[in-house]
Formats: C-alpha cells, sequence, structure tokens
C-alpha cells in the first residue's frame, strides 16, 4: 500500500498499520515512476528498446533495493517504514552535503 503523499490523516495511517498492510511512504513508492521515466530517457538517448521484461527487472532491483534500505534505517521495526524512507532521504542529503564541504 502506497501513501502517496500524505493523502491519509494520521488516524488513517495509524488503522492502516494496525491492519498489518505494508505501508510505505509515498516518496519511495513512487520512485518507480521516476525510475521507468530515466528508463525511457536512457534508451532514447542511446537510441535503444529495452524489453518489457529488461524494465520490470531493472525496476525490481531499484524498488527492491530502496526497500532494503528504509526497512534497515527502520531499524527492523523500531520505527515505521515512512520514518525509515525520512531518514534514508536524509542520510543521502547529509552526505552530499558533507562530500561538498557544506558541512563538516
Amino acid at each position: 500500500f502506497e501513501g502517496a503523499n500524505l493523502p491519509t490523516t494520521l488516524e488513517g495511517q495509524a488503522v492502516i498499520r494496525e491492519s498489518r498492510v505494508l505501508y510505505v511512504a509515498g516518496k519511495a513508492a513512487n520512485a518507480g515512476g521516476v525510475a521507468v521515466s530515466n528508463f525511457e530517457m536512457a534508451q532514447n538517448a542511446q537510441l535503444s528498446h529495452w524489453s518489457n521484461e529488461d524494465v520490470d527487472e531493472k525496476l525490481h532491483l531499484i524498488m527492491r533495493s530502496i526497500y532494503e534500505q528504509i526497512k534497515k534505517e527502520s531499524i527492523d521495526g523500531e520505527c515505521t517504514l515512512e520514518e525509515g524512507a525520512d531518514r534514508v532521504g536524509f542520510l543521502k542529503v547529509a552526505k552530499a552535503m558533507t562530500e561538498l564541504g557544506w558541512i563538516w
């Protein structure tokens, strides 16, 4: 279940979690659409064509990696997958800022 840009109230999110439905932050779930758009641009730039199976395989690898990252940052249930996704995003930005010398 995807939480697409928080259309669900906090109370609604609690109900979803209590029902034990896998609930993933919209920013993580929506990454699939962004990835497929990137695939399309890559194919156009290379004047190539990927089969549906190739696209599905590449997308599956990306989405699995995203899930594994947010699962790891949720510290195996210590916090929600949404909070894990927030942590992943924060850590990536902090790392980039450090590498750019903006923070140390």
